[in-house]
Order: structure tokens, then C-alpha cells, then sequence
């Protein structure tokens, strides 16, 4: 086993060193201005959307929180008097991707009634868009979100969306070059509070503890204008509301130059820079909520195409979740707007983009079916020492224990695989053979008391697939069962792997994600881990 890629397990120490993730870790933030589109209203529901995020639910036993903001909530101006949802004027010099000229109606927040089962959260126009009316509409559709969302329905309340951006913004500064944190505080504090009134008069029951409170800061990066530590420090939560420190997140950028799918995505220790830098930023304020990426996504400026849409950036969504959940990151919000070349799906057909499940996608039904639904702990797990020709930029593993005892492996083989020639997506196809590595996890502790484990595989023909890809078979995509999931008959499943002595090995082509399910091995009647799942989605046949 020359070639075997080893990794310890050792399940005592990194089960004492693994970190719970809070409930729904794999979250969707979308762009306010296009809500309307992913939601539907009451009269048309968007009916794919809600199956997309019923998949999920299913794995992780709780259907996805949804963050409705992004730029475009600083850009929306309420109108009493329009008819329909929203009307978004495009300014190409601005952004070719979403208006910048925005109004919204009270039919907008009928699509917050569309999805049975989902907490949202609301994003209030704080950067004003030099539009006076940007006072009046925080007053006027701070009832009408209180209404439409109700206990039920309430994620938290956003109030701005990046303003360490407001005074450098490359879609036009809406402060002053001068603008600071104490600015900011001021603006915070006075905005909330007005908020909090409006509450009092028109939502009461929303003001207990349980309901109230907000996602903050909601700045852009670590290291802009604005700097979150100095921020807290002036006293933005002196009121004591903030509920949730969220940070954005964006790997590089998509006309940053340099940009590539293995040196970029595909790639574990661009990861851990991005992410870390995020874990020093909690660790330097700590104060003492809990840190998540309120959005976040492959490559800012909404995606390159061949890049955002591929295979390969769903086995980095997979990878920048799980090592995010692995050290103390609570929830990820994956960002989608409608024709966003990153988004995990496309919620209508436009003349940009075809309705339809995208490649990202998967990579979140992949992480959700690792992280479960049983409340893990998740660690990653170290390689031992000898074992095989590793790169620690492509060769990485998870653990996730449940009660202290090893539940599942997740592994990655991060090597780019392109089954075009050259990754260009035309007909000629690559005449090189797909790599495969092996890998060896021993240190299983009590998991070894099975005879096998099953085996998960999130397959596509290369990293630069954008269609055919399944997990475990299943297919979610809208043209089979309106993102329903549907079992591929000519996809292998019900793999199990051996346990021997005390370990257990894998074979897994370059450009594969596995996971290794240590609740579902044979000899145990109880199906449980995503075996279970499988029987959920399976309608109940044998899997």
C-alpha cells in the first residue's frame, strides 16, 4: 500500500477536540432584489426552491435559514403604491448583475409565505443609496417584514448589509471618505432603535428574547474601512442585540487575476487562510455570540463562469463548510441571486440562465448529509506520518462524532480532473485516465464493532462537469422531478467498505468527495445515519 494516503482517526483525542456546529449549518443568504424571483409569492410559490431546501432539511433535520439581503437591501426604497413586488433598474456601470436603482411594494413580502417551515431574516436599507426616503422606508417596512414574518417565520432582523464597504464601495460610496467606526455605531444604534419601536406598536410578541435580535456586523471582510474590533469596542451592541456576529466571506474574486479552479477552489489551504482569518477575527473580539458567515460564496462579483458553476466548486463548498464547522464557525450562508454564476441553483428561466439545479448544490446536499442531523462534533483529522505521497492542498479528511463516538468520515480528493480536454467543456474528451488514491483510516475505536461501513460518493465525470452530478445515485435536478430527488439507476450505490483490523480504506478518483457512514454498516437492523436518509428519500423502497 505504497501509495496509501494514511490518516489517524485516533477517536478519543479528536473527538475531545471537535466543535458542534449550530443547527442548519448549511444556510442560504439570497440577494434581496431577487427573493421574489426564488420565493414566488402566494399566488405562484417557487415550488423548486422549497424542494431544493426540503433535500436539505431531510438530511439535516431542519430546513435551511434563509438571510434576505446583500447589496441590494441597501439599494431598495419602499413605494406604497407599486403594484408588483419590485422594480429594479439595471445600471451596468454600477453592476451588470443586479439593479441599482431599486423599489419595492408590499407584495414583496408575500414571498416571505411561500416556504412552509423556514426562518428568514429581513435586511433593512441602512446605506441609503442618497435617496431621502431611505428613513421613511426603514420605519414603513420594518411593520410590514414584522407582520409578514411573525414568530414563526423570524430568523433576526439585518439592518445594512457590508457597511465597511460604504466610503470604498466600487459601486459608489454612499459615505464620506471619512466615515468611521464611531459613525457607523451612531448610525447602528439610532436605526435599531427605531426598529425596535416600530416593533413595540406593530409586532409586540417579536420583542421577547427568543425573537428578538440581530445579525451583525455584516461587514464585508476582515481587514476594510471599517474594522470590526475597534467597531465592537465603540459599542455597537450596547443595547445588547446582536445575536449573531456575521462576517462575509468570498475565496478571491472573479476577475481577480490568478484565478484558477485548482490553485483557488480546489485547493485546501486557500481555505484555511480565508477561514482562519475569520477564527483569529471572533478570537481577537469574543464577544460571546456566535460567529458565522452570514454570506459567503466561491468568487465575489457573483462568480466566473467555468469556475462557480463547475464540479470542482462544489467540492469546495464542501471542503469551506466542513473546515469552517470544524473550527467554531456556527453557520454558513451560501449567497445566490437569480442568474449569480455561483448560486446553487437558478430559481426562473431568464435570458442569461436556464432554470435549473447547478453544481454547487450538491456540494451543500453533500455537506448536510455529513454534518447529519444527530447533532455532531466535527474535527479534521490528521494524516500519520508515512502514509503515501500526500498534498496538503488536495488530500483532506473530517471526522464527525456523535456522543463522543465516530459517526462518519468525510474525505476529498481536491486533485483537478477535467474530462474535457484541457477543462473547456466541448466535445472532445480527455484521453487520460481519472487518477485514483487510496485512503487509510485507522483508529476507529468503537465504529470497528461493524463489519463494514457504507460508502457515500459525490461523483461527476471531472471537475469541470456542470451537469451529471450525483449524490449517491441521486439526482436533485428540476427536469427530472422539479429538484425532487430521483435515484439514477445507471449510478452505483449501496458500496460498503470492510473494517480490518481495526481500519478501513477507500479507493477515490481525483475530483470525488466520499463519505464514510460508520451508523450504517451491516449487521445493524436500525438504519440510521444516511441510511435512514436514504429510506426518507427512497419513499420507503430498499436503497
Amino acid at each position: 500500500m505504497a501509495n496509501t494516503i494514511s490518516y489517524s482517526v485516533s477517536s478519543t483525542s479528536s473527538a475531545a477536540n471537535a466543535i458542534q456546529p449550530l443547527d442548519g449549518f448549511i444556510s442560504y443568504s439570497i440577494e434581496f432584489s431577487s427573493f421574489p424571483d426564488f420565493a414566488g409569492n402566494t399566488s405562484n410559490p417557487n415550488d423548486f426552491s422549497n424542494n431544493l431546501l426540503e433535500n436539505i432539511g431531510s438530511l439535516a433535520g431542519i430546513k435551511p435559514y434563509i438571510r434576505v439581503g446583500g447589496n441590494t437591501q441597501d439599494y431598495a426604497i419602499y413605494n406604497p403604491e407599486l403594484t408588483i413586488a419590485i422594480n429594479g433598474t439595471y445600471n451596468d456601470s454600477r453592476s451588470p448583475d443586479y439593479p441599482t436603482t431599486i423599489e419595492i411594494g408590499p407584495a414583496y413580502f408575500e414571498s416571505y409565505s411561500t416556504w412552509p417551515d423556514v426562518k428568514f431574516s429581513h435586511g433593512f436599507n441602512l446605506g441609503g443609496n442618497h435617496d431621502d426616503r431611505q428613513w421613511d422606508t426603514l420605519l414603513e417596512t420594518a411593520a410590514l417584514a414584522c407582520k409578514a414574518l411573525g414568530k414563526d417565520k423570524l430568523y433576526l432582523w439585518e439592518y445594512g448589509n457590508e457597511p465597511d464597504l460604504f466610503a470604498t464601495s466600487s459601486q459608489g460610496p454612499v459615505r464620506p471618505s471619512n466615515y468611521n467606526e464611531s459613525d457607523y455605531v451612531a448610525e447602528w444604534l439610532n436605526g435599531t432603535r427605531a426598529i425596535k419601536n416600530v416593533l413595540e406598536e406593530n409586532c409586540p410578541e417579536l420583542l421577547g428574547s427568543d425573537t428578538y435580535g440581530y445579525l451583525g456586523l455584516s461587514f464585508a471582510g476582515t481587514n476594510n474601512h471599517l474594522k470590526a474590533p475597534r467597531t465592537w469596542t465603540d459599542g455597537v451592541d450596547a443595547d445588547g442585540d446582536i445575536k449573531l456576529f456575521s462576517s462575509h466571506n468570498y475565496i478571491s474574486g472573479a476577475a481577480s487575476l490568478g484565478v484558477t479552479l485548482q490553485g483557488t477552489l480546489m485547493n485546501h489551504t486557500r481555505t484555511v487562510l480565508s477561514v482562519n482569518a475569520h477564527v483569529t477575527e471572533n478570537a481577537t473580539i469574543n464577544p460571546g455570540v456566535p460567529y458565522i458567515l452570514g454570506e459567503t460564496n466561491s468568487l465575489y462579483n457573483q462568480g466566473r463562469p467555468g469556475l462557480s458553476n463547475s464540479f470542482g466548486a462544489a467540492l469546495w463548498g464542501i471542503d469551506f463548510a466542513v473546515y469552517a464547522a470544524s473550527v467554531g464557525i456556527g453557520r454558513v450562508h451560501f449567497h445566490m441571486g437569480t442568474d449569480y454564476r455561483y448560486a446553487s441553483w437558478q430559481p426562473i428561466a431568464t435570458n442569461k440562465t436556464s432554470l435549473g439545479t447547478k453544481p454547487p448544490y450538491y456540494g451543500n446536499v453533500a455537506a448536510a448529509a455529513f454534518l447529519g442531523s444527530d447533532a455532531p462534533s466535527i474535527a479534521a483529522l490528521s494524516m500519520s506520518s508515512g502514509g503515501g505521497t500526500v498534498d496538503v492542498e488536495t488530500d483532506v479528511a473530517y471526522a464527525a462524532y456523535v456522543d463522543g463516538a465516530l459517526s462518519r468520515v468525510l474525505v476529498l480528493n481536491l486533485r483537478s480532473y477535467n474530462y474535457t480536454l484541457n477543462g473547456t467543456g466541448g466535445e472532445e474528451l480527455n484521453p487520460e485516465t481519472r487518477p485514483t488514491r487510496t485512503y487509510n483510516f485507522t483508529g476507529l475505536g468503537a465504529a470497528t464493532a461493524a463489519e463494514e461501513v457504507a460508502v457515500y460518493r459525490l461523483y461527476a465525470n471531472g471537475s469541470d462537469a456542470v451537469t451529471g452530478i450525483t449524490w449517491d445515485g441521486w439526482s436533485y435536478n428540476y427536469e427530472l422531478d422539479e429538484g425532487r430527488p430521483v435515484r439514477l439507476a445507471n449510478v452505483t450505490t449501496g458500496e460498503t467498505a470492510a473494517i480490518v483490523d481495526g481500519g478501513v480504506t477507500v479507493e477515490v478518483p481525483d475530483s470525488q468527495a466520499v463519505v464514510l457512514d460508520f451508523g450504517s454498516g451491516t449487521g445493524k437492523e436500525k438504519k440510521t445515519g444516511l441510511r435512514k436518509l436514504c429510506w426518507i428519500f427512497d419513499r420507503k423502497r430498499a436503497c
